[in-house]
């Protein structure tokens, strides 16, 4: 079925991916970011808005009156403006998005979060209480982006605790693992500056990530469905989006030790070409699967 939905932030590096897979999808699309994609979307409605501007946000929602929201627009990467600016912006674009939403009669709303929420990579060190990691487990960020992702999941539960179980409108977020874009498979640099295949032959590269990694294209089929499957998530759930595997030549449970070797007891399970974080809640409430790997995408380069 063919809804109005709002993407936020789609012309960003997974937001290109969610805007064309739901435009092919045949929904109606607008995207709402600070600048146009270089290739955009034939079809879809690319706007540019100041999201910081609750005012204008709530107006330009009003006037669309989505029947549904992706909420992807936020800086993006740890460290790359002053802490105080990185942690403002990112939850007040969340909390403009959201109530705007709420007032524009949209009846779901999906905010993205970030697995570096749970803390891994700390300077004070990290020891969690079980790998693989999952939706139990209690956040512990010790940046200022990943404190502003958790606030993002927080803005999400706020409203569904104010809408109540079985309100008119339904929350939730997701943490999207280290995101691949189609070209870069092909050899474009990833978000950090490296290829996928330099990312795996050193595995200090991706160690910092703990080695998760999903292609973008999986984001965006992981959000139709969660649209499509909405009455079957709890209001204000959370959910890992990754990969089936980790992006690792060898076994998490040979490699983790020899970097981390405070995870080794944690990781001896992490056997074969198990991630470090599970992604079968995901499967459980809304019968997702991931249908990319980094086996089958350079399966012809390595």
């Amino acid at each position: 079925m063919s809804e109005k939905v709002i993407i936020t932030g789609g012309s960003g590096r997974l937001g290109r991916a969610v805007v064309q897979g739901f435009a092919t999808a045949g929904h109606e699309v607008i995207s709402l970011d600070r600048e146009l994609p270089e290739d955009p979307v034939s079809g879809v409605d690319y706007q540019i808005i100041d999201l910081m501007d609750a005012g204008t946000t709530h107006a330009e929602f009003k006037k669309i009156s989505p029947q549904a929201v992706v909420s992807l627009a936020a800086m993006a990467v740890p460290f790359m403006a002053p802490e105080e600016v990185l942690l403002k912006t990112n939850t007040t674009i969340a909390h403009n998005v959201t109530s705007a939403a709420v007032e524009a009669g949209a009846t779901r709303v999906i905010l993205a979060s970030s697995p570096s929420i749970m803390g891994y990579g700390s300077p004070g060190g990290w020891v969690p209480e079980k790998l693989p990691l999952d939706e139990s487990q209690t956040p512990r960020p010790w940046h200022a982006y990943g404190l502003s992702k958790y606030v993002a999941e927080q803005i999400a539960a706020m409203f569904a605790a104010k809408m109540g179980p079985e309100g008119q409108v339904k929350f939730a977020s997701f943490r999207p693992c280290f995101v691949i874009a189609q070209e870069e498979w092909s050899g474009a640099p990833t978000q950090q500056g490296h290829t996928v295949l330099e990312r795996l032959k050193d595995p200090k590269l991706s160690a910092p990530a703990l080695f998760n990694y999903v292609d973008a294209r999986d984001v965006a089929d992981f959000l139709l469905l969660l649209l499509q499957r909405f009455d079957r998530v709890e209001n204000g759930s959370v959910f890992f989006v990754g990969a089936k595997d980790a992006l690792a030549t060898r076994p998490l449970a040979e490699i983790i030790p020899q970097i981390y070797p405070e995870l080794a007891t944690l990781s001896s399970t992490l056997t074969g070409d198990s991630p470090a974080f599970s992604i079968d809640k995901a499967r459980r409430v809304i019968g997702w699967e991931p249908q990319r790997s980094w086996r089958s995408e350079l399966q012809a380069k390595l």
